[in-house]
């Protein structure tokens, strides 16, 4: 295992792959399929066969909120239900990350296969024909430690402390993305819960708001008076905690909403 603590700043700038790399992956927080395309721009500054995002919380069990594979068949779901059963709980892998973290806000971790204790290595690493782990580690939002895995698979070469040094200038930049895309995603999930708590005619009432039309064509159009076309509204806004339209616009544009 090797464990090295990232600066504030980089030492020296980050080279032009890793940089088009960011933008790329930039461009993906907040999709649905973050997990699979912010991957494939992974690839294009390095070999990353599988990642995951792991939220290490230190007052409840782990979650992961995105992962993905690219170009082998994908066994990450499988790998973190195995994980989050309960061989988390004697996860020993992220026991150095921890006490580091107190001194260091961001490092990298770089773990061979072999060197996992045997329990999580066999149930994990040899199951899924892992070889290699490079984590991206930093605090979280919330109390604990994110972190972004990259792997690589048995026949595939190791990282290189080239590849190694590049992942290390951008970790700050991309944990940040990260960050940012769980926010997102957070913001969507509360949004959908928001929507899907309206009744079939309030919600009627808000797609036709959506569209432009005013509250006489609403009525004409869903067969009832103006009068019960606001009241329908105002219910509809006081369960999605708004007051206007344009709340309501600004509601449904986040990523996820609808």
């Amino acid at each position: 295992m090797q464990l090295i603590p990232l600066p504030l700043a980089p030492s020296r700038p980050a080279p032009r792959a890793a940089l088009d790399t960011l933008t790329g992956f930039i461009g993906t927080v907040g999709a649905d399929d973050f997990g699979q395309r912010a991957l494939a721009q992974l690839n294009q500054l390095l070999l990353v066969s599988s990642w995951s995002v792991f939220r290490l919380h230190d007052d409840r069990p782990p979650s992961m909120p995105a992962s993905g594979t690219y170009g082998l068949p994908d066994h990450t779901g499988d790998s973190w239900k195995t994980y989050r059963e309960s061989l988390y709980q004697r996860d020993q892998t992220f026991v150095a990350a921890r006490d580091q973290a107190r001194h260091t806000p961001e490092m990298l971790v770089h773990w061979n296969a072999r060197e996992i204790p045997r329990p999580h290595r066999e149930r994990i690493y040899t199951r899924a024909g892992l070889r290699e782990r490079l984590s991206l580690i930093g605090r979280d939002s919330e109390p604990g430690l994110l972190s972004v895995n990259l792997y690589r698979h048995e026949g595939q070469r190791p990282f290189s402390d080239d590849e190694i040094d590049a992942v290390g200038s951008a970790t700050s930049l991309l944990l940040a993305c990260v960050k940012r895309h769980i926010a997102l995603s957070s913001v969507a999930t509360q949004t959908r819960s928001a929507l899907d708590a309206l009744t079939r005619r309030e919600r009627e009432v808000c797609e036709r708001l959506l569209k432009g039309l005013t509250y006489d064509g609403i009525a004409a159009d869903m067969g009832v008076s103006a009068g019960t076309v606001k009241t329908y509204r105002n219910r509809a806004f006081e369960r999605l905690g708004i007051h206007h339209r344009n709340q309501l616009f600004a509601l449904v544009s986040r990523p996820g909403a609808v």
